[in-house]
């Protein structure tokens, strides 16, 4: 019946219509026999259709760099990968110019006078996929920062929320939290190694300097690294693994959507499962937890008077930012806020101490022109008589070599060694002449636009201090405008003023305790640049040293 019915269901079809059908049936069948017994060419033929796609994506062949970067990002994951990329970078630009191809669809500028174009105000630029890599996961969430956010708006909310705690004047009230960790430093140092004669690896005795003050800044509560010597609960060894992970993959951000953070990993978290948490997100909760009655006062009634007396700390500043913005500023933004104050704010901080007292101890000449401003400080009383020889905030500005010498530290040794990504908005844009289209990532690294011979001279890979004193007003003006270690525009670096504050108390205060040396005078330190640049094989002795003091004193 069914037979007939088609039959008879055929006599209404023209044949025209069948023979197409029947065609089309045959030619399917015939490129489905050719791609399964010539898959391996079918492939090849289309990853070669998709390489070609890309070196000559948004017309972007004309720039010059690497010949594999123009084909595939994997270029750049293995540069990254191979801890070396800033000095890749500079020797790229040294080579191409001021423009360089890193990737398929990236271009790196190396003229100062791009930054005011990329990263200033009002100009519609994004961050890139590379940095949400960098976001925590805390109970299946990511928790997005101000670092990490994409997000240009919420940016804005954020910082609106949390600006008061970065202001000057509570600077100065962070001061004493300072102190605290400071005064434990120089005493453990004088214990553990002064005393004692055992060379010590300073470029990790810095970085539990670092992460003590931000634990003594985030919950007036240090960490304890500086008092047991020691990584308190991994936490600096999983930063160290975390961002050697983000480096690589944020060049290529789909892998992080496969090996990290995947839906389905994240579902198993958010349910439980699956309990991993970050070792610094796990000390941030505990350390909210301890204090949850006191914050849930400021959270009520937005005052800190009612605070228990230890001075005022960021968790504190972050709870009363939760209640004067209670729209935005939720628990999760609270933890968020305290936790990236551990990823960034110790590990740069740490960098740029350990590239200060490196480039002093390697620079003879310079380390004792700053101690003779040191001592004429003390004896004529700009530097005043405290335990540790403790040198304040306020004195250490008036230190004019010892801010060339920071300024130029971090000049030759950022803690960012890779390009500050930014997406161009999609109706395009001018960079310096050149016609970018839409969708192009752009950046500059620090390593590269603070070795620009046309703003630093003519000598940019010498550390020599004295160009920022020497300089001209307009010269001096360029050159400040050209630093990029704690980016630029409205994503500069919102804790730039307290790394500063840790960076210019400790260094005089330190070099006024002890003598600082290598433990092997012919030794050099090794990079290793994992977003940022970490030092290696930093291994100093020290010596006390008598302090001068104001000969009324």
């Amino acid at each position: 019946m069914a037979s007939a019915l088609d039959n008879g269901a055929r006599k209404f079809i023209p044949s025209t219509q069948l023979h197409s059908h029947c065609g089309f049936n045959m030619i399917a069948d015939i490129i489905l026999s050719i791609l399964l017994a010539y898959w391996p060419l079918v492939l090849a033929a289309f990853l070669g259709l998709y390489l070609l796609r890309n070196k000559y994506h948004h017309g972007l062949d004309k720039y010059p760099g690497p010949t594999y970067a123009a084909f595939t990002d994997w270029w750049r994951y293995f540069d990254v990968r191979s801890r070396r990329a800033e000095q890749t970078h500079i020797q790229l630009h040294r080579r191409y110019g001021d423009v360089v191809r890193l990737g398929p669809n990236v271009l790196s500028f190396a003229d100062p006078k791009a930054i005011k174009i990329i990263y200033g105000l009002n100009k519609q630029m994004t961050k890139s996929d590379f940095y949400p890599v960098q976001q925590a996961v805390a109970k299946g969430q990511r928790l997005q920062s101000l670092f990490s956010t994409k997000d240009e708006n919420y940016h804005a909310s954020y910082r609106r929320c949390v600006n008061n705690a970065f202001s000057m004047s509570s600077l100065i009230g962070y001061e004493p939290l300072v102190d605290s960790t400071m005064g434990a430093f120089i005493e453990q140092t004088k214990r553990r190694y002064c005393d004692t004669g055992k060379s010590c690896h300073f470029s990790k005795w810095l970085q539990y300097f670092a992460f003590d003050v931000i634990g003594e800044l985030t919950w007036s509560k240090r960490l304890g690294f500086v008092e047991r010597d020691e990584d308190v609960d991994g936490i600096v060894g999983f930063v160290g693994k975390f961002l050697d992970y983000c480096a690589p993959v944020g060049q290529m951000p789909i892998l992080d959507m496969i090996f990290e953070k995947n839906p389905i990993k994240l579902k198993l978290q958010k349910w439980g499962i699956s309990k991993t948490v970050f070792p610094v997100t796990r000390f941030a909760l505990a350390q909210s937890a301890d204090r949850a009655s006191e914050m849930e006062k400021i959270k009520q009634n937005g005052s800190l008077n009612e605070a228990s007396g230890k001075g005022v700390d960021l968790l504190m500043k972050f709870t009363q930012a939760q209640h004067d913005h209670p729209e935005f500023m939720t628990d999760k933004q609270v933890l968020s806020s305290c936790t990236s104050m551990i990823f960034a704010g110790s590990e740069t901080t740490a960098i740029s101490l350990s590239s200060i007292f490196y480039f002093l101890i390697k620079n003879p000449r310079v380390y004792s022109k700053l101690m003779v401003e040191l001592d004429e400080a003390a004896r004529d009383g700009s530097i005043a008589e405290r335990d540790h020889n403790r040198v304040s905030w306020s004195e250490s500005l008036k230190l004019p070599y010892l801010d060339a010498v920071v300024q130029e530290a971090m000049r030759l040794h950022p803690a960012p060694g890779l390009i500050l990504e930014r997406v161009v908005p999609p109706q395009g844009m001018d960079i310096l002449g050149h016609q970018i289209p839409g969708g192009t990532i752009v950046g500059c690294n620090p390593w590269v636009v603070h070795r620009h011979p046309e703003v630093f001279g003519a000598d940019p890979d010498t550390f020599r201090p004295e160009r920022w004193i020497q300089a001209k007003p307009d010269q001096l003006r360029e050159m400040k405008a050209s630093m990029l270690q704690f980016g630029a525009g409205a994503r500069t670096c919102i804790g730039k003023n307290i790394s500063l504050l840790e960076i210019y108390k400790l260094v005089p205060t330190f070099l006024r305790n002890f003598e600082v040396d290598m433990a092997d005078p012919v030794s050099e330190w090794k990079t290793h640049n994992a977003w940022f640049v970490r030092q290696l094989n930093f291994t100093t002795r020290f010596k006390p040293r008598q302090s001068i003091q104001s000969p009324e004193r």
